[in-house]
């Protein structure tokens, strides 16, 4: 089993590395003075398993399409070199959120980055919480995983939650079923049963309205549970929503945290108290912000160690998603 973690993820590599109590495997990442590079294993590779991590989200050095670039560069090194298979270990997948056609004659992105990856010679991808899990599904021909944060986040809220009285919220209907998986999950934890609220969300020409909320909020701890934030816009509306509701505390949960446009403005908001998300990206753009003191990053680099465990050794990974 040879694990490599690509320049950019190498934090992340070597935290998984260290759960599988291996040394990550040497590479080489070069560049040349024409904007071009090249990638490529330093250790020999063949009839070798081989897992590749890296996540696709853009950083102050490299935009998502360079890293996405690099990827499918260095696992076609890996193919080349006689590996016997190549697990991509991606945390962030870039482009789930295109998932279907919304306009006339619109990409359907999700099923391009697929064939791209599938091209590359990948024969297994595993990521977590994308954004439309069905699309994700169809999007590929070869064994696709996605993981998922929501035991990670449970065990975190349990201490916090077992003299409240939560309620579990989706932003928008379409986040519904990811919001109910938690619900139930939080209920196998707590003993008790939870309701379940969403709140309305329209989109139109860039601009998002709607903040009414099905469901009673009244007096309770309100936990919102989306897949990532990015500009936060719609946690910022949702928590000031359930506050205005006489809710008595506002949670957010994000598996991806990219926090992208101007996120003190947005989410230094008093109705949101508490901003947790997971390290498939680090927050590197929070560094010089206010809410980052209401930041908690939990790792999950033990839950991605233990899938590429078991697919090394023929375990069940369906076990691991429901256990």
């Amino acid at each position: 089993m040879k694990v490599f973690a690509l320049n950019s993820s190498r934090n992340f590599g070597e935290l998984v590395a260290k759960e599988l109590h291996l040394p990550l495997s040497p590479h080489e990442e070069r560049e040349f003075e024409d904007g071009e590079h090249k990638s490529r294993p330093l250790e020999n590779v063949r009839n070798q398993e081989v897992f590749v991590i890296h996540s696709l989200y853009s950083d102050e050095a490299l935009s998502v399409n360079d890293k996405l670039c690099r990827l499918l560069f260095f696992t076609g090194a890996l193919k080349d070199a006689s590996a016997k298979s190549v697990t991509a270990v991606i945390p962030y997948l870039c482009y789930a959120r295109k998932d279907r056609k919304t306009k006339p004659r619109d990409p359907v992105t999700t099923r391009y980055i697929a064939r791209l990856l599938e091209a590359s010679g990948i024969d297994r991808i595993v990521t977590m919480d994308v954004h439309n899990i069905q699309a994700f599904q169809n999007a590929f021909r070869i064994p696709a995983e996605n993981l998922e944060a929501k035991h990670v986040f449970a065990n975190y809220m349990l201490p916090f939650l077992k003299k409240e009285d939560p309620v579990i919220m989706s932003p928008d209907f379409g986040g519904i079923k990811r919001a109910e998986q938690f619900q139930q999950t939080m209920v196998k934890h707590l003993g008790r049963e939870l309701a379940l609220v969403y709140m309305e969300k329209y989109r139109s020409g860039g601009v998002v309205t709607g903040e009414r909320i099905a469901g009673d909020v009244t007096d309770k701890a309100v936990i919102i549970v989306d897949d990532l934030v990015s500009t936060g816009g719609t946690l910022a509306r949702a928590a000031t929503a359930c506050i205005k509701s006489g809710a008595k505390k506002v949670i957010a949960f994000a598996t991806h945290g990219l926090f992208t446009g101007r996120p003190d403005e947005i989410l230094h908001t008093a109705a949101l108290q508490q901003i947790i998300i997971t390290n498939t990206i680090p927050p590197f753009r929070l560094e010089h912000t206010r809410i980052k003191e209401k930041l908690t990053v939990l790792n999950v680099a033990p839950l991605f160690a233990e899938a590429m465990k078991r697919i090394y050794e023929s375990g069940s990974l369906t076990e691991l998603f429901y256990e």
